[in-house]
């Protein structure tokens, strides 16, 4: 319940207070969906986009935050391939419909439709690539043995390979 509420206020009005600083519903809404996720988080498993950040941040100066946005969509993406592939009946792949759906507002949403959603918030707010923040391509697997073994990817709905990592860190450099 926590998520999804903060997830549709989040949805709503993040790009909203990003475009305008003095819109206090929409700060509201973030303030709320903040606290919501927070929440969350403490009662819930993480997942590979948070065991790369952890590693990512030990490595670079980069900001946590953007660090997460930039690798979300990938992620998604890596997970719902790996998913489908291997463990077509997890009940994962109808978590990841349901928030393509409160994204979009599009009851009929599939998950591409989130994963566009969020690459396109992405883009709205300016959300720069990691090599920002010096990773290249060489730092791959560094970061990916580094990661691999975090508590927070023990918590990722399937476990993804090397390659799938690798490619998640590809995409966003």
């Amino acid at each position: 319940t926590l998520c999804r509420e903060g997830i549709q206020r989040a949805g709503r009005s993040l790009r909203r207070a990003y475009e305008n600083g003095n819109d206090c519903d929409a700060r509201n809404d973030m303030a709320l969906a903040s606290l919501m996720g927070g929440l969350a988080l403490a009662n819930a498993k993480l997942g590979a986009v948070h065991g790369f950040a952890g590693s990512l941040g030990g490595m670079f100066s980069a900001p946590h935050g953007a660090v997460c946005a930039r690798l979300l969509p990938y992620t998604i993406e890596a997970n719902v391939k790996a998913l489908l592939s291997r463990q077509p009946d997890n009940l994962a792949l109808q978590r990841y419909i349901e928030i393509a759906r409160i994204l979009t507002g599009n009851h009929d949403a599939i998950v591409q439709d989130g994963v566009e959603w969020i690459q396109a918030l992405c883009a709205d707010l300016q959300i720069p690539g990691l090599s920002t923040y010096g990773l290249t391509t060489k730092d791959i697997p560094m970061v990916i043995s580094q990661s691999k073994t975090a508590s927070s990817m023990k918590g990722n709905p399937i476990a993804l390979s090397e390659t799938e990592l690798a490619h998640i860190l590809e995409q966003s450099i």
